[in-house]
């Protein structure tokens, strides 16, 4: 319901110029509890039965014009609250009906104890039902703007998770292109590793970086020259740079001190001048103005020499030493002054005035650290770029070591067992000597039981299929070692052959970087684009914040203009005037009486 609208469309009846009204701007008045019954009681009483017709103002007016009083205003209000504090008179109730004074006053203390209670209470539930009503109305948009913002968030999640996902699809299948990779060196490829590869132009690159950061040092906080050829050949290990950094920070630090030291000396000078020169000004006043007293009592004194107007000598005599007294008080006055309370005066007026060079002082000193720490920053930046570059070489260097040192321990492990097995096939060669010696008179295909190393052979040659032949002979021993001298031939040209899939690799390592670091020399945790949003989100949220804030202090100050005692004197005197106007007419008639009597 337009409660606003009804309360324009009433208005117009009592008031020519409600057409300019917006009927929005009333609708705020209905939420507020103070003024809701208000409004509700004029919207439902006021119509066209109680506006004045034409005959009644013209009669009112010429009421004005002729200049009879008429009880408005101050008067009119004083005389209302007189009327509430009276009760009702005797005389308006009957003689036969009439209690005492004393129960009527009794009671009349009682239904007004009532009263105040009831409307102390309904004031409370009025209270509690207005700061309910805030309540429901503030968690009713805060669920709104929440929801918004859970839109808006999860609208950048589906955003972020699809990129994510596509950028982990990426993954995947530079990780699938890895892991055959790596398949194919497990099965007998040469790995790749960075400590075979060629580390110098990296290392250019790092040093020109290091140079780039010297320089950029030297142009921030300039030391001195020695230090810099210091720092140059100190420029080998970033270790070294790091240390050379807060020399020439000291450096400049000790020249800052020695200006400050100076500066400071200065303004002191400054001010010692300052308290020399006005102490000498006022001494000098002080001078002149003794002076001139003096001239003017001589002048005085030779005037009344002349006019003969000098008295006796004794209390002229007595007058001097009078004032010879006065004279010495006033010395000692004057020099306990100029000792004890002009110094501090002249020392408190010479800081104020040396304050604003402080102050500019001080402002260019905080620009100045300022920009040195802007410049640290960046700096920090470049260091911890630099060396969080250098901690994952060193990281992966250490891996490669790592699985060197294992491969390392399997190659001496597989030296040792060759040296082993070496020892055992000269043993068995020796063996077979004797065995070919002996069977030379008696040649036979299948394998003695009693040759054990003729049965291990052949058990691990043929392996599980050994098992469904009972017995074994020479000739299949033969042909399975034949079969695997071609499977290592066959194996060896396989590893001698170029690798196919090297340039693959290489360009999805290259789309990896771009992902990852994306045109910089930074790791980058997430896309920049999800960045912006979230720091255009962060704004919102802050703007939103300072819009909420000043909507509560708005309603604030409105809520307390409501609870003001005035407004709602006002209203209350505005509700009995159109309440009932025969009524009030008996009541001002009444108080008129009652106050000529009184003022006779």
């Amino acid at each position: 319901v337009n409660r606003g609208a009804e309360f324009v469309a009433t208005l117009r009846l009592v008031y020519p110029h409600a057409d300019g009204l917006c009927e929005k701007d009333f609708d705020w008045l209905f939420d507020c509890p103070q003024t809701k019954q208000l409004l509700e009681w004029f919207c439902s009483t006021v119509s066209e039965e109680n506006v004045l017709s034409p005959a009644e103002v013209e009669a009112y007016d010429a009421l004005l014009a002729a200049g009879k009083p008429i009880l408005e205003g101050d008067a009119l209000e004083q005389a209302l609250q007189v009327c509430h504090q009276v009760p009702q008179l005797p005389s308006l109730i009957p003689d036969d009906e009439s209690p005492s004074l004393e129960a009527l006053q009794q009671e009349l203390q009682e239904l007004k104890d009532y009263r105040d209670r009831q409307l102390s209470r309904y004031s409370k539930l009025q209270v509690w039902e207005a700061n309910l009503q805030w309540e429901l109305r503030y968690l009713e948009t805060e669920e709104k703007v929440v929801k918004q913002d859970l839109r808006k968030v999860q609208m950048d999640l589906e955003v972020e998770v699809f990129q994510t996902s596509a950028v982990l699809s990426q993954i995947s299948k530079a990780a699938k292109q890895l892991a055959e990779w790596y398949g194919d060196i497990e099965k007998g490829r040469l790995p790749v590793l960075l400590c075979e590869m060629d580390l110098g132009p990296y290392m250019e690159l790092e040093q020109q970086a290091t140079d780039a950061f010297e320089s950029f040092i030297q142009q921030v906080l300039p030391g001195n020259e020695e230090e810099r050829d210091d720092s140059q050949e100190a420029a080998e290990t970033v270790d070294a740079k790091q240390t050379t950094m807060p020399k020439s920070l000291g450096t400049d630090g000790d020249e800052l001190l020695a200006d400050q030291d100076s500066y400071w000396k200065e303004v002191i000078r400054m001010e010692k001048a300052r308290i020399c020169a006005q102490e000498e000004v006022i001494v000098m006043s002080a001078k002149v103005e003794g002076n001139c007293a003096a001239l003017e009592w001589a002048q005085r004194t030779l005037e009344a020499l002349e006019e003969n107007q000098v008295g006796p000598v004794l209390p002229l005599l007595h007058r001097l030493l009078l004032c010879q007294k006065q004279l010495h008080a006033l010395c000692c006055d004057i020099t306990h002054i100029l000792t004890h309370q002009l110094p501090p005066l002249l020392k408190t007026e010479a800081c104020l005035s040396c304050l604003p060079i402080l102050q500019r002082q001080l402002s260019l000193e905080a620009a100045c650290l300022w920009h040195i720490a802007k410049r640290q920053k960046e700096a920090a930046a470049c260091l911890v770029s630099q060396h969080s570059c250098l901690d994952l070489l060193e990281l992966q260097l250490k891996w490669e070591r790592k699985e060197l040192d294992q491969k390392a321990a399997w190659l001496e492990e597989m030296v040792t067992a060759m040296k082993e097995a070496q020892t055992r096939l000269q043993e068995q060669q020796e063996y077979f000597k004797d065995a070919i010696s002996s069977q030379k008179g008696c040649p036979r295909t299948g394998i003695d039981p009693k040759d054990l190393s003729a049965v291990r052979l052949c058990d691990m040659l043929m392996g599980p299929d050994r098992e469904e032949q009972l017995f074994c002979s020479y000739k299949a021993i033969a042909s399975q070692c034949s079969q695997l001298v071609q499977d290592h031939r066959v194996l060896e040209a396989r590893l001698a052959a170029p690798m196919s899939h090297l340039p693959a690799l290489e360009s999805s390592t290259e789309v990896l970087y771009r992902l990852l670091y994306n045109s910089s020399n930074q790791l980058q945790l997430s896309s920049p684009e999800i960045t912006e949003l979230m720091q255009q989100l962060i704004t919102m949220q802050d703007n939103l914040c300072e819009m909420l804030t000043d909507l509560l202090s708005d309603l604030q100050v409105k809520r307390r203009s409501l609870e003001s005692p005035v407004l709602q004197t006002q209203r209350n005197l505005y509700v009995y005037f159109y309440c009932n106007k025969g009524r009030l007419r008996e009541v001002v008639e009444e108080l008129e009486k009652r106050m000529s009597a009184f003022s006779k």
